[in-house]
């Protein structure tokens, strides 16, 4: 996986650029994702960190934050990516209302299966 890291209107020290690459390395957990770029700009008093996140079957993850300090920015889009990957993740794997093979459809509140008194 590439983690690709790039400022606008400012300059990150060697110590920020290795705590941005080390959190969005943690998000590999979530496996299938293809690229990670970061861009961090620095405007006025703030810091603007954008974060996108490339997985498979061309699914595209933004996440976008204003703080204080690039890490603090960054810990917030990575919270709001974490949260986006999470749900995606979980909308993947869930199969429910499909058929298994051979079998009934799943159970649900009021069906009966058949051979069960209703």
């Amino acid at each position: 996986m590439q983690i690709e890291i790039s400022t606008r209107h400012g300059e990150l020290s060697a110590a920020q650029q290795k705590y941005l690459s080390d959190k969005a390395e943690k998000l590999t957990k979530f496996g299938r994702l293809m690229a990670i770029e970061i861009a961090v700009a620095h405007e006025k008093n703030a810091w603007d960190v954008e974060i996108l996140v490339s997985a498979e079957h061309k699914h595209d993850f933004v996440a976008r934050e204003v703080g204080p300090t690039p890490e603090a920015a960054t810990d917030q889009c990575l919270h709001k990516i974490e949260n986006q990957l999470r749900r995606y993740k979980e909308k993947s794997q869930n199969h429910k209302g499909d058929v298994p093979q051979g079998g009934y459809p799943s159970r649900s509140g009021d069906q009966a299966q058949p051979g069960e008194p209703s």
